[in-house]
């Protein structure tokens, strides 16, 4: 697994979004299938135009 740093304030960020005993790479892959379904959603909202 590739190793990541974060700054101070990200990570104050993160602490700030997990719930009881969440790891960071569970609040980090929610944060990326959020991004893909709004992308997905904006993508496919260009299309009906």
């Amino acid at each position: 697994m590739p190793e990541v740093e974060l700054s101070e304030e990200t990570v104050e960020r993160l602490d700030s979004l997990r719930t009881e005993e969440e790891s960071y790479d569970e609040i980090v892959d929610e944060l990326i299938n959020i991004y893909e379904a709004e992308e997905l959603t904006l993508f496919h909202g260009g299309d009906e135009v």
